[in-house]
């Protein structure tokens, strides 16, 4: 397993494509001017001692420094060793709205793209916690099952989007209920549903299933994102909003945050509910929750142990602009002489 310490850094490597275009531009301008100059067989046969492939050698050698210097600026890293630690935490579940409401953008950049860093914001606030995902609207399903890799965590958060589920509508009833699965009778460690919605077109049963998991043990926080006032849903093509939302009747949907709902869910668990328009708020309400919740001791195998290898490409890299310099442009005398490049005949 590795990991990329300074990534911004392969950005870089664009140049190298610039560079081997200017070099190609270089040697066809070099050819064209030495025909309008002379004769080519005449031009060779007075400076013999010319390498037509040393350039190209020592060009490559230069690209390849670069890559090599290019990647030991990002610092790859590699985990030398699996190790299983023992850690305190509880198990945090988030649920995610990725109905089309959510598309919303009464909140910037809109409620979706909210929800997601509202939870990036409190996966990086996290301890010892594992983390799981649900992504739900009209029905609910598994993301990310309980893992303590955060990383991972944020990868498959990014790519949640409505039309990973086709059936529309906020089941937040289905969404308790799969989350419940999580729990496992041998599995002794605390857990917290978090559910990040606009709570609009919600299932009735709602308020029930969060009364059947507060019996499992499963506390429940509801996060609203979205204004009172709502706010239409645009739907983008590429980017660009081709047109509204539109209902049956083709009136222009306005969408509106069900704060009530939402409060009823989370007290029917003994939990509670924040405003999700401030990410401060929201961070510290769920920090101060988490610290209230009894930790569970529980095994985690990780990869440990991350050994930087930044010192071999940068060798590398040395090593090859070392013989860069060494190279001459003029042919090597005994490699002239074995005409491996049919040089001799020129």
């Amino acid at each position: 397993m590795y990991e990329l310490e300074e990534k911004w850094y392969l950005y870089l490597l664009i140049v190298i494509p610039m560079m081997a275009m200017l070099f190609l531009y270089v040697q066809v301008w070099k050819k064209k001017r030495q025909k309008a100059f002379g004769d080519l067989d005449l031009l060779h046969k007075l400076s013999p001692d010319r390498s037509n492939f040393k350039p190209v050698l020592k060009f490559c050698l230069l690209i390849l420094a670069l890559v090599f210097l290019i990647i030991g600026l990002v610092n790859p890293k590699i985990g030398t060793k699996l190790e299983t630690v023992k850690r305190e935490g509880i198990d945090v579940i988030f649920a995610m709205d990725i109905s089309k409401s959510m598309l919303a953008e009464d909140v910037a950049p809109s409620r979706l793209e909210k929800g997601k860093q509202l939870i990036s914001q409190i996966i990086n606030n996290l301890g010892n916690d594992r983390i799981g995902i649900i992504a739900y609207s009209g029905s609910a399903f598994p993301v990310l099952p309980i893992t303590s890799d955060y990383n991972v965590g944020k990868m498959f958060l990014q790519t949640m989007t409505p039309g990973m589920i086709s059936s529309q509508g906020t089941s937040i009833d289905q969404a308790i209920t799969l989350a419940t699965t999580y729990i496992e009778k041998k599995d002794k460690t605390n857990k917290l549903l978090i559910i990040i919605t606009d709570g609009e077109d919600h299932s009735e049963a709602a308020e029930e299933a969060a009364e059947e998991a507060k019996k499992l043990g499963l506390k429940i926080i509801t996060i609203g994102v979205g204004t009172e006032n709502g706010g239409t849903i645009p739907l983008k093509v590429n980017g660009e909003v081709q047109s509204l939302q539109r209902d049956q009747n083709n009136e222009v949907v306005v969408t509106k945050r069900n704060e009530e709902i939402l409060k009823r869910i989370a007290k029917s668990s003994g939990g509670g509910y924040i405003d999700g328009n401030s990410t401060k708020n929201v961070v510290e309400y769920v920090k101060n929750a988490l610290e209230n919740i009894q930790k569970t001791e529980f095994e985690s195998t990780q990869m440990a142990d991350f050994k930087s290898q930044f010192q071999w490409f940068l060798g590398f890299s040395f090593l090859l602009l070392f013989v860069d310099v060494l190279i001459f442009e003029r042919k090597t005398k005994w490699i002239k002489k074995l005409n491996l490049f049919n040089e001799g005949k020129k």
